[in-house]
């Protein structure tokens, strides 16, 4: 009788174990459901990522192929420009050159991808002595990093401007409007520059807004 609870309680043991095995992460459910689609990213002409989304976009729905080709993406990233003395949100490519496909992909539809205008080739996709090699998906991390870039919600602003260190500058706004002088140092996390201009014939070190200078051509 002992021995036969024994072998009951083992048997439940290993039952559970296998009910343990057997659950699946929501995490690893989404990864497999996605397997289908993968991401890859595009060649293209610079500056032709806009005229190049809306034209597969059209074609995808012309030919119906919603169910092979999942998104279409231009790797933008928010930022802010300083021009006329203001800060201006603008969203900028981090890969130009660059679309991003997420797509179930076959000959058809590497074909249709590749024979777009503007697109010179799918990352990984070149020919050696006339046989087509698969283009190489991009990998989950790369994915990942992609994605929280494009999902960033602005909690550190990011500034794009063209400014460094010995570059002449004008002070457009302030006690010292209109002077003129060379950047010291630019401090983007505090959205600040350091000025070398002169105050009475003597050169003076300020500090200043980046909202407060511009580049002189």
């Amino acid at each position: 009788m002992a021995e036969e609870k024994k072998l009951n309680d083992k048997s439940e043991e290993i039952l559970s174990e296998e009910e343990q095995d057997a659950e699946v992460k929501p995490e690893e459910q989404a990864e497999e459901e996605s397997e289908i689609f993968k991401w890859y990213a595009v060649r293209i002409i610079s500056g032709h990522e806009n005229k190049v989304k809306a034209y597969l976009d059209n074609e995808i729905r012309n030919e119906k192929l919603h169910d092979r080709i999942n998104n279409v993406l231009i790797p933008l990233e928010k930022v802010f420009e300083v021009k006329g003395g203001k800060k201006k949100v603008k969203f900028k490519n981090f890969l130009p050159g660059y679309i991003l496909i997420e797509a179930d992909l076959d000959d058809k539809i590497r074909d249709f991808i590749s024979k777009t205008p503007s697109i010179i080739n799918m990352v990984g996709s070149k020919s050696v002595k006339g046989t087509k090699l698969e283009p190489i998906p991009l990998k989950y991390d790369e994915v990942k990093r992609i994605k929280s870039i494009l999902n960033e919600e602005g909690e550190k602003e990011k500034l794009d401007i063209q400014l460094n260190v010995g570059d002449p500058v004008k002070v457009t706004s302030g006690p010292f409007n209109n002077f003129s002088g060379n950047i010291l140092e630019v401090n983007l996390e505090k959205f600040k520059v350091k000025v070398m201009v002169s105050i009475f014939g003597r050169k003076t070190p300020i500090e200043l807004e980046l909202t407060q200078v511009e580049k002189e051509k």
